[in-house]
């Protein structure tokens, strides 16, 4: 809605003016569509502090009819080279435009020298972090897609154990593909990521890529998995078990599971991200698996499967209400096999809001 992306370049221009910058280039086309709901593959975005009438959107001639539709709100300019073309047009108005940012972490230095060349008289500064800094926080209408992503997630997983496609005989690949396909009927875009099955000992590798592993009685089976709606993405893991779970195989879900709640527990607003994962870690290590937890508790969620903030033990910064993170603690025996449980969750003042609602309990097919 344009006036949502009216809303954000608002408080864009709010962050400039405090980093004493007239204006911001913005690259990354993940930023441009949060600042401006456009979607396709090439684009630029000059942010000005000085109002919509000084703030200019570029594209190519392939999304005329798109752009017009997307960025109605903004003056736009057509050229292949979007980034060039705005920096030629603060170039030519050098006295408005004289101290801009831009986005380092995504320019190489070939692409900033071809910036510098063309902003000209333009001093050029390094900005880093300023939209994604905005992108951090959720409003209502990102936190509906997300949830819309979710319930899809939720769906296929349901349909998929209900139709029987978790069962002996199948291969990871199939099974895969299968959920994959599932999300799409329920409403998703596309998937999130690579879906991640795993079955038998490959439950224990954090990563494992699907295979043609067949699945067999007595598999414990992880399926790390996300789908899309409106640029956004859900992120969860849930287990099964191929029949009576093993006494090992209960005792290290259970304990995943405890480790889960107290990790969701503490996502609260004001609590540093380290904390978060140290809720979760401490009951892992108590149990004496803390080696086999090899990685962080999560991670931020949104227009990118993975982004700030990450809740983890080298985490920096303290969780906000409306900021989207997934809680997945994990212990992996080699060899054997692993659990991960993952949620998707909003920060709320109280108690975090549940995006991914599928039941955390043990699924026995």
């Amino acid at each position: 809605m344009p006036e949502t992306h009216s809303r954000r370049r608002a408080a864009l221009r709010a962050l400039l003016q405090e980093a004493e910058l007239e204006a911001l280039l913005v690259t990354d086309l993940l930023n441009i569509r949060y600042l401006t709901g456009f979607t396709g593959s090439n684009a630029a975005l000059l942010v000005h502090t000085g109002g919509e009438e000084h703030t200019v959107f570029c594209t190519d001639g392939r999304y005329t009819t798109q752009s017009a539709a997307e960025v109605p709100d903004l003056e736009r300019i057509l050229d292949r080279s979007s980034a060039q073309a705005l920096a030629a047009r603060a170039s030519a108005d050098a006295g408005r435009y004289r101290l801009s940012g831009f986005e380092s972490q995504h320019v190489s230095v070939d692409q900033f020298d071809a910036l510098k060349t063309q902003f000209g008289g333009v001093e050029l500064r390094r900005a880093p972090g300023l939209v994604e800094d905005l992108r951090l926080t959720k409003d209502e209408q990102e936190i509906d897609a997300l949830r819309q992503a979710c319930a899809a997630a939720d769906r296929a997983l349901a349909d998929l154990i209900e139709h029987g496609g978790l069962r002996p005989g199948r291969t990871e690949l199939e099974v895969a593909r299968d959920l994959e396909n599932r999300m799409l009927e329920h409403g998703s875009t596309g998937r999130s990521f690579d879906s991640i099955v795993a079955a038998g000992a490959n439950s224990a590798i954090p990563h494992h890529r699907p295979t043609s592993a067949v699945l067999a009685a007595g598999d414990l089976v992880k399926m790390d998995f996300g789908a899309t709606a409106d640029g956004y993405h859900s992120d969860m893991t849930r287990m099964v078990v191929l029949g009576k779970p093993a006494a090992w195989q209960q005792e290290i879900y259970d304990l995943v599971q405890r480790a889960q709640a107290a990790g969701c527990e503490a996502v609260l607003p004001g609590v540093d991200v380290a904390d978060v994962d140290k809720a979760a870690r401490e009951v892992i290590v108590a149990a004496g698996h803390g080696p086999e937890f090899a990685h962080g508790l999560g991670h931020g969620v949104g227009l990118e499967v993975h982004e700030a903030p990450s809740l983890a033990a080298t985490g920096v910064g303290t969780l906000s209400a409306g900021m989207a993170v997934t809680v997945e603690p994990g212990v992996y025996l080699a060899g054997r096999g692993g659990v991960r449980i993952e949620d998707t969750l909003v920060v709320r003042d109280g108690f975090p809001e549940l995006l991914t609602l599928s039941t955390k309990e043990l699924v026995v097919v």
